[in-house]
């Protein structure tokens, strides 16, 4: 006979074996919202900060539905106001832990299918393979190649980039193009995009893409937020944050939005001063040395660095400065250069999939304060950009890894094409500076 001891500890293990990482999201529900006018995207901002709302996309008034995910005990409330303003909804998703649950088990099926035969820009690879990738790629082309740490998270792990180049960095002639991904952890689709980019520039060149490896010098940094993304893979899938550590402010509440963390009109607009927030900005410009680092390549590089694409997911938006509601005076030209992209990648997108959108990010979303692209684009680099890759309508983050190729093909077409609008740009600007 089993004692009563060892029966509350045989259901406490139980317990505690069956619940997996995903039971955070125990209740919470995801909600669809049709945004009609402005005044429905004022609304929802103001239900983003009063209720805590996870914004998993902002959509586009007339055009593209908003998603939200919101905890239990904020539903009603968020449905009631809905409701009071006439604001349209539907469930996205009745049970976020299910959704999650059967989504890893779509990967790990996926996995089991390509055992042996996975390169990592074809899967959601981890850090340590993200990391070996790059180890590899610097090893077997030594003279185009280099692999540079720019040194440890908060948590202390390596946050690495490449630099490809054909000159070693040292022809001023040629523009840089600098791009990163996974500044916000849980958009798991970015980082193949980065790695794809690599693979087409070193092992897979082709013979009408060499002035792409000729003409122009990468940096390409595959994930900015690796304390995040490591959480994600082992804690809460859909951690956006950094992970810093802060219990002066908040003892119970990790990390910050890097991507309000940067020093242009930090903690103004479209941020919450609560620590515990999706959005919070943290305490400072560039508290988060994930941001520093960003910053410290940009500035390393100014003179040359012609664009620069800061890759998220999820929307098919191409988007630009400032965030204030106000225009770079090269508006017209980072313009261009976007729907260049944006074009490139609508010929061979999915029929499911939208066209992209291009414009301004205040305009066409909603103003922020200390963006990454923002700050970039004020630093002095003449074209900076937020990619949104794909929406696949019904899968949010939960793209699905078949899709994977099809994204890193589509985007690697608008990065090619930017790469080239760009390009024609640089010469005035070279000459300007060598004079």
């Amino acid at each position: 006979m089993v004692n009563k001891l060892s029966f509350i500890s045989i259901v406490l293990l139980i317990s505690f074996t069956s619940a997996g990482k995903n039971d955070v999201y125990r209740g919470f529900t995801v909600h669809g919202i049709k945004l009609i006018d402005q005044s429905d995207v004022n609304i929802l901002r103001e239900l983003v900060v009063n209720l805590d709302l996870d914004v998993w996309s902002h959509g586009a008034v007339g055009l593209r539905d908003a998603v939200v995910m919101v905890a239990k005990e904020n539903e009603a409330k968020l449905l009631h106001h809905l409701d009071d303003n006439g604001i349209n909804h539907y469930i996205h998703l009745a049970d976020v832990v299910k959704a999650l649950d059967e989504h890893d088990e779509v990967i790990s099926k996926w996995r089991r299918r390509r055992s042996g035969n996975m390169v990592p820009f074809e899967d959601y690879p981890t850090y340590e393979e993200v990391n070996n990738y790059m180890e590899g790629l610097a090893t077997q082309y030594p003279n185009i190649v280099t692999l540079v740490n720019s040194g440890p998270s908060f948590e202390g792990r390596d946050i690495k980039y490449l630099k490809i180049s054909t000159t070693n960095f040292t022809d001023p002639s040629k523009p840089i193009y600098f791009m990163d991904a996974t500044m916000h952890s849980r958009e798991w689709v970015t980082t193949p995009v980065t790695l794809y980019a690599m693979h087409r520039l070193l092992e897979d060149l082709r013979s009408d893409e060499r002035d792409l490896l000729e003409n122009v010098d990468w940096i390409i940094m595959p994930i900015v937020n690796p304390d995040g993304y490591v959480f994600t893979h082992t804690d809460q899938r859909l951690w956006r944050r950094t992970r810093s550590y802060r219990p002066e402010i908040s003892t119970t509440c990790y990390g910050v939005d890097a991507n309000r963390n940067f020093n242009i009109s930090f903690n103004t607009i479209g941020v919450s001063s609560n620590p515990c927030s999706d959005i919070y900005p943290g305490p400072a410009p560039f508290s988060e040395i994930e941001a520093v680092y960003i910053r410290d390549i940009v500035f390393e590089h100014l003179n040359r660095i012609q664009l620069y694409l800061n890759i998220h997911s999820y929307g098919n938006f191409i988007l630009f400065g400032y965030d204030d509601l106000t225009l770079p005076p090269n508006a017209v030209e980072l313009h261009y250069i976007g729907a260049v992209m944006g074009a490139a990648i609508d010929t061979i997108k999915l029929p499911i999939a939208p066209h992209y959108l291009v414009g301004n990010s205040a305009y066409l979303l909603y103003p922020v304060s200390g963006s990454a692209q923002d700050y970039v684009q004020y630093a002095g680099v003449p074209y900076a950009y937020t990619l949104e890759l794909p929406e696949f309508s019904r899968y949010d983050f939960r793209v699905p890894p078949e899709y994977i190729e099809q994204i890193n093909a589509e985007t690697w077409k608008g990065i090619a094409a930017s790469a080239r609008a760009s390009t024609l740009f640089y010469t005035r600007r070279y000459t300007r500076n060598s004079v």
